[in-house]
């Protein structure tokens, strides 16, 4: 970064680290702690699609290489499409294996972005409920390598829980990295899984 960068209010782009998903695991057990919040099991990559066949292409073996586990049990790997128009790609596994769900959203993330689709990754979450059946995503900003907690209200039309998600700000603070600047904590209504 240059000193015109810094005079003019211009900043780098944080490159995207894909191993911070592995974080989440120790995470959990951290929010689990602090206010409550179990896995489900659910979770989700969400990209930009792209029209043409190395696209398709790409999306094809991604999705064969999660339906391939021959450890998954229950529901093979889901495409579905938000009213936005974008896709994810999600993946649900047992409650308690939050460490092979945080392998497929890394697999999923690391192929696309293998096969020069990085670009049109957007974010990966993994749900989270406590037992008054609040739910809460940790979402994984791909473009800026942090998370951010989303925590819809049930019950209400795209209101969510901003006191939760402070606080789960704050519990997180060590083990994750987390995005600073508020205004990139986006709202991801309908989310699957969540």
């Amino acid at each position: 970064m240059g000193f015109l960068d810094i005079l003019l209010g211009r900043t780098k782009a944080v490159a995207p680290d894909l191993d911070q998903l592995f974080g989440l695991p120790s995470a959990a057990l951290t929010l689990q702690a602090a206010a409550g919040f179990t896995p489900t099991g659910t979770g989700a990559v969400c990209f930009a699609s792209v029209e043409g066949g190395a696209f398709a292409q790409a999306h094809q073996e991604v999705q064969e290489l999660l339906d391939a586990d021959a450890e998954r049990t229950g529901p093979p790997v889901e495409v579905s499409r938000d009213e936005y128009g974008y896709s994810w790609l999600v993946s649900r596994r047992e409650p308690d294996d939050l460490p092979a769900l945080v392998n497929d959203l890394h697999a999923v993330n690391s192929a696309l972005e293998g096969s020069g689709f990085g670009p049109q990754l957007l974010c990966s979450v993994a749900g989270f409920q406590d037992t008054g059946q609040r739910r809460l995503g940790l979402v994984y900003l791909y473009k800026r390598g942090t998370f951010y907690p989303f925590a819809p209200l049930t019950g209400e039309a795209q209101r969510r829980d901003n006191a939760l998600e402070l606080q789960v700000k704050a519990a997180l603070a060590d083990d994750l990295r987390i995005e600073q600047d508020l205004s990139r904590w986006f709202p991801i209504w309908g989310a699957p899984g969540l």
